[in-house]
This record gives structure tokens, sequence and C-alpha cells, in this order.
């Protein structure tokens, strides 16, 4: 079976698990663990931050990031389809008192201007107040788009002149990245707060990681346990995280040429299903609105022809490519994605 639902479906490589197997540890919850502490300092210093603070998850990173921005009954603005109102299940909302409120862009692609038309800070007592903004690049549910460094600098140079802060959901930053040339240091230097994680494309088991100022993450630390996330002996997944970190980033390459040539051959079929220069990155995004088909229907015939995909709503077919998929799985998918597709077209 070739699964292309996610990123997220990796296997630990042998050199990961070996680097797993021999990393030194250290109670956590004391601050006694030096695997992940370095690196916490590392991926902090690549970003142009002062500190990091490791997390089970990119959801808890995110969360404990935009609770240092906002306080409860204040408002932070993101974009309609981000993973922040989406898939974290209101959790802003019921562990922080934070209301959000969103603007829509095409494919999830930034336009400073429209966040910024609708943000309200110090709105005074009867309408709640902007106090920050989230970006998430690359966008998932937008197909992986990547966001316009020029668009970032210019909100951060507009909103700060508002006194507002901004947050990066930066899970899949390093194929923005890689895919872009724009390094991780630009793109940290227009945020107050960043989320990364490292059990997508860059193929660790599990984590992620909330980067801010020390004082930031210090409180952060403190949310993080009574959260019920302070844990022990991290340091085996942090080594992971730094394997992949080490030896993981520029073969993200790969997975964004496989994308592209099912883009392609998605869109040879008809361009109302995918534009390819939509699909910059390692997802592919096929827009069903032009068939008669849902696509929880496609995902139940494909899994029968022995291919994983996702259904992100009645209309949009995803597939995301990965560090375990390989030419010899892409060409099965060339054959069997662009056949279903034209049949359905047709019917």
């Amino acid at each position: 079976m070739i699964d292309l639902r996610s990123d997220t479906v990796t296997k630990p490589s042998e050199g990961m698990r070996a680097a797993i197997a021999s990393a030194p540890v250290g109670d956590d919850v004391y601050g006694d663990d030096p695997t992940v502490n370095a690196l916490q300092d590392r991926v902090a210093a690549l970003f142009g931050k002062e500190a990091g603070l490791f997390t089970p998850t990119g959801s808890l990173a995110n969360q404990l990031a935009i609770k240092s921005l906002v306080s409860p009954g204040e408002e932070l603005l993101t974009e309609t389809q981000s993973h922040i109102v989406r898939a974290e299940l209101g959790a802003g909302a019921v562990f922080s008192g934070i209301t959000t409120r969103t603007w829509s862009s095409a494919h999830g692609i930034l336009q400073a201007n429209e966040p910024l038309s609708i943000a309200s800070p110090d709105a005074g007592p009867y309408i709640v107040s902007t106090t920050a903004i989230a970006v998430e690049n690359t966008h998932n549910f937008g197909g992986g788009t990547i966001q316009p460094i020029e668009e970032i600098a210019l909100l951060r140079t507009e909103s700060k002149a508002l006194g507002l802060k901004m947050h990066l959901d930066g899970a899949r930053i390093w194929n923005a990245h890689v895919a872009s040339g724009i390094t991780f240091a630009d793109y940290g230097s227009h945020f107050d707060t960043i989320s990364v994680c490292f059990s997508k494309g860059l193929g660790a088991p599990v984590g992620s990681m909330m980067l801010a100022s020390a004082e930031r993450i210090s409180e952060a630390r403190r949310w993080r346990k009574r959260y019920g996330a302070g844990m022990r002996q991290i340091g085996l997944l942090a080594a992971a995280a730094d394997f992949a970190i080490s030896h993981n980033i520029e073969r993200l390459a790969e997975d964004h040429r496989r994308a592209s040539l099912i883009a392609h051959a998605c869109a040879e079929i008809s361009p109302l299903l995918i534009d390819p220069a939509l699909a910059p990155t390692n997802i592919v995004a096929i827009d069903l609105r032009c068939t008669d088909s849902t696509a929880s229907q496609l995902v139940a015939e494909l899994k029968e022809l022995g291919v994983l995909a996702g259904a992100m709503g009645s209309h949009l077919l995803r597939f995301v490519t990965h560090m375990d998929f390989d030419d010899q799985q892409l060409e099965k998918v060339l054959e069997v994605v662009p056949a279903l597709l034209k049949r359905v077209l047709v019917s």
C-alpha cells in the first residue's frame, strides 16, 4: 500500500534509530536533559530566536505561542483555512480564552492588506481588540503554498506600527525554505513566536518546538507542565529531531519533485483539477468541484487500487509526498491517479 495521506506517516531510518539509542538523557522537567537542551539551542539559533521549547505536538507548540501573545478575551487573526482554526479543535478558545477572526485568501497565500483591513487593535470597551496575527507557512489546506516573504515583511512592518504581534505556524517551514531559498533566520526575523515540526517532512517520529524570547519560553515551559506535557528523558526524541535537521532538510527537494510530477499529471487530465504552479512543495491538492465525485469516494476507490490519499473536505483530495515514498511508488501513482481522475471526469 502506497501511503500519501500525510508526511507524518514516515518511519525512523536506521541512522535515526541509532541516534535515538545512543542519546545522552536526563530529566527535562528539571532541565537536565542535555540532548533536548542542545536541540532547543540549535533550532532557536537557526531562526534567530533566544530560546526554544520542545513539545510533543505542533498543536501544543502553536497553542503555547498564541497564549503568550494573546490574553483571554482578545483576538487572534488568521487565515480561514489555517491549521490553528481548522485542525486544533478550538484549543485557543478552550484553554486560553482566545477569540479568533479570519480572512480568506486564495490557496491560503498571504496578502498583507487582508489581515490589516480587519485588524482592530485597542478597539475600546465594546469591541474585541486584535492582539496578534498568525501566518501558516507552508499553508497545508492551501496545497503546500509558500507565503511571499515580501508580504510577510510588509505585514510585520504595518502590524508592528499598530502594536500587534505575529506568530508563524511553521510546521512545514523546512519545505518553504528548500523551495524558496529564503533562510530560516530571514523568516524568523518577522515573527515574535514560531512553531516548527520535526515529525512531518523531516521524518522524526514525534516532536515540535516553540521558538521565542527567553522570557516567553520560560512562561511557556510552565504552561506546558500545566497542560500535562512536562516530559522526562526526552532526549530520546530530541535526538531523532536533531538527526532529522542534520540529514533530512535538503532531501525535501525530492519530495517536491515527486509532488510536482503528480500535479502535472493530474493537470494534464484537466486544468480545473489543479494548477501545478500552486503545488510548489510536497502537497498536491486536487479540486474535485469539476466532477460529480466527492473526495471520500475517491479515497475509497484509490485504497482499492493500493494508494492511500486524504479527503480534506468534500471536494479536496490531498496527496502528500515524503521520505518513505520513492520513484518506484511514484510510477504506480502516475498510472493510477490520472486514470481514475479521467474516468470520473468522463462519467
